[in-house]
This record gives C-alpha cells, structure tokens and sequence, in this order.
C-alpha cells in the first residue's frame, strides 16, 4: 500500500516513546469498547504497561504469577468462553517459555488469544542475551494460525492492539522496551495484513518492520544523498505476509535489504527469501541478528555492534546493488 502516508517528521528530532505504552493504551481503549476484553499478565504489570487496564478494568484483570505456561493456557481458556483475551509477559518468557502451550492451546484450536511479547530485541540492553529475545519472530510464524505483528512505534502499536482485539484469530504483538521514534501519525493507516510504501524509490527496496523500519528510513535518506533512490517498506505484519506489495516493489527496484531486529533465520528476511526464490528470484541481503546471541550494553552501542543501524543498511544496499544484473 502507497500513497500519501500522513508520517511524522521523523527526521527533525522526532518524539519518543516506547511502543509498549502505546500498546497499554491500546488495551485500555479496547476494554473500553468491548467488555469481553480481559487482561491477563505474568507478575509484570506495568512493564508491560497493562496498569492502565488493570486500574480502569480490575475485575477483567488476572495476575498468574511468574507463570508463563499457565498464562497462555488460561488464556485459552478465556477465549474458548467467549472472552478476549490479552496475555502479556516479556517475550522471553512468552513465547521463550511457553510455546508448547500456545502450539497446543491455542493454534492447534485455533482459540483467538492475543499474546503480547514485550522487551524483544537487543534494544532490551544492559539486561543481556538472557532477556534480548531475537527468536521470537521465528518461532510465532511457524505456527499455524497465528498472526505475527511488529509496530513500528508507540501510536501505530494502539491501533494494532484495537485490530487485534477485533481479529477472529490468534495475534503475537511484538514490542520493545526503550523510548523509540514516532515515525507515524494518528492519521496514517494501519491494518493487520498490508505492507506500506513509506518512500517511493526505484534503486533497492528496503523492507523494515518494528522499530528497524525507522533505521530504514534514515539510510533512505543516506542514500538519497548519494544519487541512489531507496524505495522503503514498512512491513508491520510478518505473517501474513504482504506478498503483493513486496513483490511489486521488488519487480521495480530488482533488489532488496531486509531490516529487523531479532535473527535473521526464520524472521522478516527469511520470510521475504522464501517468498522470493519461489515468486522472484532477486538479490537480497539481510540486516539482523546473524546467528548470534545479544550481548549487555547500551542500545545504541549494540544496535551498531550487531550492525543494525542506517550506516550498515546503506553498506547492505550497496552490497546488493552490486549483485543486481546489469
């Protein structure tokens, strides 16, 4: 999907805030319109920003503990009785602990619970490779019937919570810990399954989800300055997968660099590989985790230690270029 976007400015300065509050509000706003929306949260509450749920909504509110397996099961549960179930822990946890229960639970009877991963990425910083879970786009689409959605800011992560909670299916929403760019506005549009053209280009398709597509975007404009036109793809919902727009850019700009923030093998760049030695053989490279576990530090010094910030996707860019036939 093109057109005129409605953006932010994010390139002057632009206004931060983790994506996991735009989540909590999210949440609150959709307890707000439907009274089957629970809350159910593992011993990390406001972490994971549930607070403003609980405290509005506390008799739709569960606290299991540090509980992960029991937390998605009972959200199975829920949801087999009509409920709407909202199930939140670090994603390191959930589904770092408790994926065989929500393979079983949920998948295998494909029960619409809405499993909210927070605190993924390096960008988990000085808490280490324990807790900067990079695994988690991986093991979430390789479930049948699941949905996997990775916002790219505070507001676009309230109203993927409000098309979650409307969805008939099982959701992931993958979210940060940190303060990140506001790359969107009130009035640009999300729902779950498009990808967004957020720059128009003819040179190289850079294909960005989560809180990457804004480094997407900053090496678009890197590149710009050096005579090359990057077309730039928000791609908010992995799974499934916008095969439309992806392939339509790719047939345009002949190559593409895929940008996340969690391992490479089985993330976005796997799916956009598949998807494209099946439909378009095309040259691509990956930005991401390489098989490698995260480290303790500062996110900024680890985003450019793993070579996930604009300087290495223009380095990408330029790599692929050079594969491109002339």
């Amino acid at each position: 999907m093109s057109g005129d976007l409605k953006l932010a400015d994010y390139l002057n300065h632009p206004a931060t805030e983790p994506n996991r509050k735009g989540f909590g509000l999210g949440l609150l706003a959709a307890g707000e319109i439907d009274s089957r929306v629970l809350a159910v949260c593992a011993d990390l509450t406001e972490s994971t920003q549930m607070h403003f749920f609980k405290d509005k909504f506390p008799d739709r509110f569960i606290d299991v503990g540090a509980a992960e397996q029991n937390l998605v099961t009972l959200g199975s549960g829920l949801a087999a009785m009509g409920k709407i179930p909202f199930v939140s822990s670090y994603s390191a946890f959930s589904p770092g602990r408790n994926w065989e229960q929500v393979r079983t639970t949920i998948c295998l009877n494909d029960r619409p619970v809405k499993i909210v991963g927070s605190h993924s990425g390096v960008s988990v910083g000085p808490d280490g490779a324990t807790h900067q879970m990079l695994e988690d786009i991986a093991l979430m689409r390789v479930l049948p019937n699941m949905i996997v959605i990775a916002p790219a800011d505070s507001i676009e992560a309230k109203k993927a919570t409000l098309a979650m909670a409307r969805s008939p299916k099982p959701n992931y929403l993958r979210l940060a810990r940190e303060a990140i760019p506001i790359i969107t506005t009130e009035d640009t549009p999300f729902e779950i399954g498009p990808a967004y053209i957020l720059k128009e280009g003819s040179d190289v398709s850079l294909a960005g989800t989560g809180t990457m597509t804004y480094h997407a975007l900053l090496a678009a404009e890197q590149l710009a300055k050096q005579g090359i036109n990057a077309e730039v793809l928000h791609i908010p919902t992995i799974k499934p997968l916008d095969d439309g727009t992806i392939l339509t850019s790719v047939r345009k700009t002949g190559a593409v660099v895929t940008v996340e923030e969690g391992q490479i093998i089985g993330g976005l760049g796997g799916a956009i590989a598949e998807l494209l030695s099946e439909e378009l053989p095309t040259p691509i490279k990956r930005i991401g985790m390489n098989d490698h576990f995260g480290e303790s530090g500062e996110m900024t010094e680890l985003m450019t230690h793993f070579g996930l910030d604009a300087k290495h996707i223009v380095l990408a860019a330029h790599n692929v270029l050079a594969l491109k036939k002339p």
